[in-house]
């Protein structure tokens, strides 16, 4: 991160950083020359992308020949403005692939130039959006709420979406300045919003225990990255044991962190080498700060501080000292759990099966119709131990917008894509002449984190006979299974007396057709899908909501006794099989196949073969007398 100036032709109402243009600060300034110095000693240490801030950095006469060799000298770059001095010239350097950032600060030229204090910054503002725009410079708008201009929030949204297709929003509380300054601190305490509508603009990530599907946009948040990185006295041990980040202001002052403005916390790169700040004095300001008896008794022991923004270079701007509380944030904190608590109630609901809990949430409230009844059987009230994650959200993402890796498979209704990391799914619709495929889900490597995603408002989902809301949730299943030793296979699944039966077979086998003639022996787990998992003391079957001609279905699990492969017959037989090979091959064919890996088929050939090892087998060949019971019973009771 690399801020080539302090000083802006803006003088906006909540900046923390506003340095006026006076001749001795030009002078202190990093000359073009010591930039391209320390970006070559940053390049050889390793650095790849670079942040460009200010102030304005258009201010600056050489910003086109300091982004020319930044971004020359970089795999990626974002830049920061307010966009009132793109010129034609400018406009054309932005189409060098990067993020530029510009803000704003109103829907209308009175709100926007009543922040920035610098009349006619709104239309400057537009002429320089236009030039990019003619230049085929891809541009975000990066909107920042505060009291001036919150009541028109939602028109500054409906701006910045004719604006440019790509919108963030900045960090919805406001942090005191630099310099300590009472009048520039006043004014920014002015502009602070109240708690509630910073909860309202930003809302919280609910739950801890559910994987971040946030974009990379929504985890660059300027105000997390330090958040819960405290755990014990030192106060910034956390933050400098993961650094990847380094941050040089206006006059080659260097450390580790954008909002550290202590200056015996800042490396003096023009009395040193860049190499020295990395290597020796960022690691060394780990054991510099403590939190002492002042943090200990406040934030420190805090409950909150899981809900909290607070974060030590903070306090030091609020305060003048790294311990500090900030009331402020503690309001926020407050709202925080209280928005979290009411959002868990109504947008998140867990299943069991298999002794797996699915969590599953949405980006609106579940209803009672939301889900077909049958599910009700599975819910629980609160999650086990082993916990898979669905989030279910209300947009269609862009391919653009995420990682989707190579293809591996290709069959309608699903093209599924590889990520080092992810699999995604890309559905494809059943009309031939449409070709036009759409993500609908993206999974993590082991599938035990999922978002799916609708092209309409998920609340007006009802009915959903699937947790993923897809035809069925195997493509959930198989592979979180094949994890625990387990898997699901093509089978009716009934308990009788505490043991437990499976009938395999595949459509038109038979498999209801058993469980009516058994319906009063025992109780029905599912007739069409049931898993196979292997707990320390042994197979268990368990039922499944995936069911076919018969809605009965139950959570229920039982020790498995024998499995039985169906056969239509004239009369009634139960036959042994004794060959493992023979038992192996039959449980394999009826194995419920979805995404299949090479890794996936190592984990199910070892639990099939362990099924054919372990579990008694037959081949039951049976009429429709019902002769069959006697059989079965007989055997159950040996």
């Amino acid at each position: 991160m690399l801020d080539l100036t302090y000083r802006c032709n803006n003088h906006c109402l909540h900046c923390w950083l506003w340095e006026p243009s006076t001749a001795e600060i030009v002078k202190q300034e990093l000359t073009f020359d010591e930039i391209c110095q320390v970006v070559d000693e940053a390049r050889q240490m390793g650095c790849q992308a670079w942040k460009i801030s200010g102030g304005e950095p258009m201010l600056r006469p050489d910003f086109p020949e300091i982004f020319g060799y930044i971004t020359h000298k970089a795999i990626h770059y974002s830049l920061n403005t307010n966009g009132t001095l793109i010129t034609p010239e400018i406009a054309r350097l932005m189409t060098r692939k990067g993020r530029k950032m510009v803000v704003l600060y109103g829907a209308t030229a009175q709100v926007h130039d009543q922040v920035t204090r610098n009349p006619g910054s709104f239309e400057a503002m537009l002429r320089g959006l236009a030039y990019l725009r003619e230049a085929g410079a891809h541009f975000e708008i990066q909107i920042i709420p505060m009291r001036a201009n919150i009541h028109q929030y939602e028109k500054m949204l409906a701006l910045a979406q004719e604006l440019s297709p790509h919108m963030r929003i900045g960090s919805s509380w406001l942090f005191l300045s630099a310099s300590g300054a009472k009048a520039c601190n006043a004014a920014i305490q002015n502009q602070r919003l109240a708690p509630i509508d910073v909860i309202n603009i930003d809302p919280p990530y609910p739950f801890e225990d559910f994987p971040a599907q946030k974009s990379a946009d929504e985890q660059d948040s300027i105000h997390t990255c330090l958040n819960g990185n405290t755990a014990d006295d030192r106060l910034f041990a956390g933050c400098i044991e993961k650094r990847r980040n380094f941050h040089i202001d206006p006059f080659g002052q260097m450390s580790f962190c954008y909002y550290v403005k202590d200056r015996s916390l800042r490396y003096d790169l023009m009395q040193g080498s860049f190499q020295e700040a990395w290597d020796e004095f960022i690691p060394s300001l780990a054991e510099i700060v403590h939190g002492g008896p002042e943090y200990q008794e406040n934030c420190g022991s805090c409950n909150q501080r899981s809900d909290c923004h607070w974060c030590p270079v903070y306090a030091y701007l609020e305060h003048g000292r790294y311990s500090a509380k900030i009331a402020y944030l503690c309001d926020i904190a407050a709202e925080t759990r209280r928005y979290k608590e009411e959002w868990r109630s109504s947008h998140i609901r867990y299943f069991q099966i298999a002794g797996m809990t699915i969590q599953v949430s949405a980006d609106s409230p579940f209803s009672d119709a939301t889900f077909h009844k049958k599910l009700s059987k599975f819910q629980i009230s609160e999650p086990g131990e082993d916990i898979i994650g669905l989030h279910h959200v209300s947009h269609i993402p862009d391919r653009s917008e995420v990682r989707i890796g190579k293809e591996i498979y290709h069959k309608r209704p699903w093209a599924i894509f590889q990520h080092k990391d992810s699999f995604t799914y890309m559905g494809i619709p059943p009309e031939v002449v449409n070709e036009s495929m759409f993500i609908r889900a993206i999974f993590n490597h082991g599938h035990t984190q999922g978002t799916i995603y609708h092209p309409t408002p998920f609340k007006d989902r009802h009915g959903l006979e699937s947790l993923t809301s897809f035809t069925t949730d195997q493509i959930l299943l198989a592979p979180v299974l094949a994890d625990r030793q387990a898997f699901l296979i093509h089978a009716a699944g009934l308990i009788i007396d505490g043991q437990g039966i499976l009938f395999v077979g595949h459509s038109e086998a038979g498999k209801s057709t058993m469980l009516k003639m058994l319906r009063d022996k025992g109780e029905i787990l599912c007739d069409d899908r049931i898993i196979l998992r292997r707990w320390p003391e042994g197979f268990r079957i368990h039922g499944t909501w995936s069911h076919g001609e018969l809605p009965d279905i139950s959570p229920s699990s039982a020790p498995l006794r024998a499995i039985f492969y169906l056969e239509q017959a004239d009369k009634n037989t139960l036959i042994p099989i004794e060959n493992s090979k023979e038992r192996f091959s039959l449980i394999v064919t009826y194995v419920i196949k979805s995404l299949q890996t090479a890794d996936w088929w190592e984990k199910i050939l070892d639990v099939t073969g362990k099924v054919a090892s372990e579990v008694p087998a037959y081949k039951l060949q049976f009429d429709l007398s019902g002769d069959i019971i006697g059989l079965l019973e007989q055997l159950l009771q040996q």
